[in-house]
Parts: structure tokens; sequence; C-alpha cells
């Protein structure tokens, strides 16, 4: 049982890391036969790590198994819209909250993270500087609420946090977010990181429509009908 766990979270990290790399694509068809000859792994394993996967957003089921989920840009539109909310009332209860020795470990975290360049390890050792904000709010919920919409975008953004360039950039902007923070102004704090957000917004959904042509119509999920 604890082999199988072990292999499980293997091959989770390994397709979560394909996944948000793009080299497995949105929209393309998944079977747990093929993924298990090319991860080397059983279908037990394969299966646990195809069930967290759904359960984070990366997997949908489909007619033939399973499928990368599409880009949906309306969910995005609304999960970026969530994290403003979340983000904000995190913010200002971290700079109230947050001490400053918290503050200084943020700080050395963010510096050391600024050079992991890979999806894996910007994953699994949380880059993204939001989810660290909002866990000095001592807030479990507003944390697990930023950490999901962070899952949720992680893809998306990778499109235009792959680049050194971009993430020398939002490495300033977290830094100024942080000064913020240690003085306490909780709403100068909460002002930059709703710029910020607005920002990778606006760059994630320009990134994404330019690459239609590359992921094609199964990489991008339909608009639902409001007409009924």
């Amino acid at each position: 049982m604890d082999e199988d766990l072990s292999l499980a979270e293997r091959a989770l990290g390994r397709m979560r890391s394909d996944i948000l790399a793009l080299r497995l694509a949105p929209g393309e068809v998944i079977s747990e036969r093929s993924l298990e000859a090319f991860y080397g792994v059983s279908r037990t394993p394969i299966r646990q790590a195809l069930a967290e996967l759904i359960r984070e957003g990366l997997v949908v089921r489909a007619e033939r198994g399973y499928a990368v989920a599409p880009f949906d840009l309306a969910q995005l539109e609304q999960i970026f819209e969530y994290r403003e909310v979340v983000e904000v009332a995190a913010i200002r209860l971290a700079a109230a909250r947050a001490t400053p020795v918290e503050v200084d470990r943020l700080q050395e975290a963010v510096d050391r993270s600024l050079g992991d360049a890979t999806p894996e390890s910007w994953f699994t050792a949380g880059l993204d500087v939001h989810v660290w904000l909002a866990e000095l709010s001592h807030n479990r919920f507003l944390r697990d609420a930023v950490q999901d919409c962070v899952n949720r975008t992680i893809r998306a953004r990778w499109l235009v946090a792959s680049s050194p360039q971009a993430r020398a950039a939002a490495h300033r902007e977290h830094n100024a977010i942080i000064a913020l923070l240690r003085r306490g102004d909780g709403e100068a704090a909460a002002e930059a990181v709703l710029r910020h957000t607005r920002d990778v917004r606006a760059q994630v959904m320009q990134a994404l429509e330019q690459s239609r042509r590359l992921f094609g119509a199964r990489g991008f999920a339909e608009p639902a009908n409001e007409g009924g």
C-alpha cells in the first residue's frame, strides 16, 4: 500500500509537471494504459494520480477515458475575480498579524525562489508569493482559497512566467508588496496586490488568445450557452 502511494506521488509529480509545462497539451486525450506505458507504473498509481489531477482541475473525464483539461477562459476570468476578493482580505490581515520574523522568512523564500524555473518546482515549493502572503493572514480558509486559485491558474500563468524577464518583473513587484507588509500598511499592500493581480490577469488572457492557433480548438473549452 505504501509502495503504491509512493508510486502514485511520483507519477502525480511527473504528470503534473508535464501538464503545467504544456508537454501534455490542453485538450489532449489520455488513457490509463498509455500513461502506464509512458510513466512506467501500474494502473493503481496512475488512477490515484488522475484522481488528484481531476481535483486540481488539470484533468477531466472524457468519452475515451480522460483528457488534459482545456483552457476555460470564462472560468479563468471568474477565478481571477475571486482571487481579487480573497487576496485583498488576506493581505490586510497579514499586515496586521504577520511578525517581523515571518516577513523576513517570506523575503528569503521569495529571493531563493527566483531561480526556480521548472513548473514542478514552482508548484511544490509554492513559488507563488500570493500563497505565502495569504498564509501570513493566519487564516487557513483564506490561505486555502488562494492556494486553490493558484492551482487553477498556474498552467495558464506559465505561458507568461516562463521567461526570466517575466519572473524578474514579478520578483520586483512581490518585493514592493513585502515592503508594504513590513510597514504594516494593509491598505497600500492591498492596492499593490490588486494592481499586480490585474496585470497578471491581463497578461495571461492575452497570452491565451495568442496561443489559440498553437493548441487548436480542442485546447479551449466551448463557452457556455447562456440562451438555454
